[in-house]
């Protein structure tokens, strides 16, 4: 019954959909307020109708309900409960459910948050959002309904993909959707702005909120991925460029040029067609990875590997969506005049760079993404799009990025002498070359990555350092560091993050230590610093997986530092091994035990790595999502929009 009702409720929520999505338009067109107010209940109304409906496949994962189609392909008996809550969004169609819930909490939020909107931009902005809900409940119920009955129920499921067992991807997609689907506010109010023809100041701090929600949470996933990828598949990577990966990485890489190119709106009213066009691209380029990874078109670990049909439909909505704003786009831009002229070497300028930067760097990533595909489409090869070339041809693009940054924090608006700039950052070049320099000479001049790499992080987080001092002044600096905006605190949190994060990512790549070798139980090896000894190894029973699992000591001269147990499992239901590696994680480096087949002479393959500052990898995302979470606090956004709507 519990079944059938959310089942009920996602119908019910498709019919309000289609009046939030009607009757505020006309509303607002004709400007009658009633119709207009429709939005605002619509919105609150299918909100609690996807809940009731997510809540009953959730009881149905909780309950083990094997009369449903879903739970008996996604579950089983003796899961953890955690993993039969995670089950629910663990494939397509429990996936998708949250994903249209996530749109309808956004849409709610706008109607019980949006009240210093203008009425007819907060109608339309709901409108432009009940469409969008519109084509993804239509996309559920046809193609992907999660509610199937089984005319024979069987006694028991077949059990989630054993890879999606773990704590690290329970909590990484809600975060992903809550990334993916808040570039819908973005683009529903790029929209609504299309269709008023006006574009301000006010409307880009209204969008700046939305934006940056999207991004931190996009960020946070991302993060978790990547820290899943690196203690879970054995392998001890951190980024593989998996077309999963990258149909993450293409939105946030644009919504971080939105962000920067909404401030250029904000404070000198230029760039506004280009902060719409990116807008619509942010939403996209969510659409494009959910294509990606629901089509069954592109092959990945961690992909839900669907019918071709799914793929068609959501190239529809891509194509609907997407193609009817460039549409209103091409229409409407001339409208947008820019009010706010600049030299290139100004403040404005610095941003500019920085959003050519960020989306030519995303148009990188998606040709290497979907190169394979267009191969196989018109050349019938097969071909294979790897880490070298994402490396050759990204990382200059983030290298130039990470160079302008501290130069663009300090650059005055509308004109500026680049000499005049640079004069308080002399200190932070000369840290950044005395730091390549010293690592150059530690490291034995092994590779110019690791230098390099660390010049560029000193540089970032100096130039952040510098940004706040020129902020604070000559006197009361204490005083006024405490009482600047929350977002200027936010913006060098989250730009520290990021030299962190360059400082990691050349440490692991440059200074890594890899061993490969087959080790007989009782024997030790050395590995670097650390003496290993495999100590035993045995044959384990867990809540639902055969594990065999060796305990291997470390030590270190005379100091143990601890002893490992790293697993090979075995999912019996799903019949599917998985590795499960060993960490000792430290401040400066990480110890990665795996072990692996037993082996005919004798003995099990181990694989051993040393990874520097691998932590600071993530580390340095949480400091980006915490600049983030920083500046959403800014007073400033309420201020504005209270502002706007009193003086319209």
């Amino acid at each position: 019954m519990i079944t059938e009702l959310g089942h009920f409720a996602l119908v019910l929520a498709l019919m309000v959909a289609v009046a939030q999505a009607t009757l505020p338009m006309i509303g607002a067109w004709r400007g009658w307020a009633g119709w207009m107010a429709v939005g605002d209940t619509a919105a609150k109304v299918q909100l609690v109708l996807i809940g009731c409906s997510f809540a009953a496949l959730t009881h149905a994962f909780v309950t083990s309900d094997f009369s449903l189609k879903l739970v008996v392909e996604n579950s089983h008996t003796a899961k953890p409960m955690l993993y039969k809550i995670s089950g629910v969004w663990g494939n397509h169609e429990g996936s998708l459910l949250l994903w249209v819930l996530i749109l309808a909490i956004y849409g709610a939020m706008v109607a019980w948050f949006g009240g210093n909107l203008p009425d007819r931009l907060r109608a339309r902005v709901l409108s432009v959002q009940g469409a969008i809900g519109v084509a993804f409940l239509l996309f559920l119920l046809l193609t992907s309904n999660p509610f199937l009955r089984l005319a024979t129920p069987p006694f028991n499921g077949e059990d989630l993909n054993p890879l999606l067992q773990d704590p690290g991807l329970a909590f990484h997609p809600p975060f992903l959707y809550l990334g993916y689907v808040g570039l819908s506010m973005a683009f529903s109010f790029a929209v609504a702005a299309l269709i008023e023809g006006r574009v301000d100041a006010a409307w880009a701090r209204w969008v700046r909120p939305w934006t940056l929600a999207a991004w931190l949470f996009l960020t946070i996933g991302i993060a978790l991925g990547s820290w899943w990828a690196y203690y879970e598949l054995g392998w001890g990577g951190f980024w593989f460029w998996d077309p999963v990966e990258n149909a993450s990485f293409m939105p946030w890489l644009i919504a971080a040029a939105l962000l920067h190119s909404a401030i250029v709106v904000e404070k000198r009213e230029a760039l506004k067609a280009w902060t719409i066009l990116l807008a619509i691209l942010a939403f996209g380029f969510s659409l494009i990875g959910t294509f990606i990874v629901r089509s069954g078109v592109i092959t990945s670990v961690h992909a839900f590997a669907s019918d071709p049909e799914r793929g068609v439909f959501i190239l529809i909505i891509f194509g609907l969506f997407t193609g009817g704003a460039l549409t209103l786009f091409a229409a409407r831009a001339s409208a947008m005049e820019a009010k706010g002229l600049f030299a290139p070497v100004s403040r404005e300028g610095g941003l500019v760079l920085n959003n050519l930067l960020l989306t030519v760097s995303c148009f990188v990533v998606f040709i290497g993404t979907i190169w394979p595909l267009i191969a196989e489409i018109l050349w019938g090869r097969t071909l294979s799009v790897g880490a070298p070339f994402f490396n050759s041809a990204f990382t200059p693009f983030m290298i130039a990025i990470a160079v302008a940054l501290p130069v663009g924090g300090l650059i005055p608006w509308k004109r500026a002498e680049l000499r005049r700039t640079m004069r308080p950052l002399r200190g932070a070049l000369a840290l950044a070359v005395a730091v390549a320099a010293l690592v150059w000479a530690v490291q034995g001049g092994r590779s110019a990555l690791g230098p390099v790499g660390c010049a560029l992080a000193a540089w970032i987080i100096a130039g952040v350092v510098v940004d706040l001092a020129q902020r604070a002044g000559r006197t009361a600096r204490l005083r006024r560091l405490t009482g600047l905006p929350r977002a200027d605190w936010g913006k060098a949190i989250a730009h520290a993050g990021f030299g962190v994060t360059v400082f990691g990512i050349s440490a692991i790549l440059a200074w890594q230590q890899e061993d490969i070798r087959v080790v007989r139980e009782g024997e030790s090896f050395d590995m670097a610093a650390y003496t290993i000894t495999l100590e035993d190894v045995a044959e384990v029973q867990g809540p639902n997986y055969l594990a065999t699992r060796a305990a291997m000591r470390v030590m270190k001269g005379d100091r143990l530092i601890g002893v490992l147990h790293p697993e090979k499992r075995l999912y019996p239901v799903a019949g599917m091994p998985t590795t499960e590696a060993a960490i000792n994680y430290g401040f400066t480096r990480d110890l990665y035990l795996v072990i692996g087949d037993p082996q005919q002479g004798g003995g099990y393959a181990v694989r051993s790595y040393i990874k520097p500052f691998a932590n600071w990898i993530w580390a340095g995302a949480a400091l980006m999502a915490l600049g983030g979470l920083v500046s959403l606090t800014d007073r400033r956004y309420r201020v504005a929009a209270g502002a706007r709507r009193a003086v319209a």
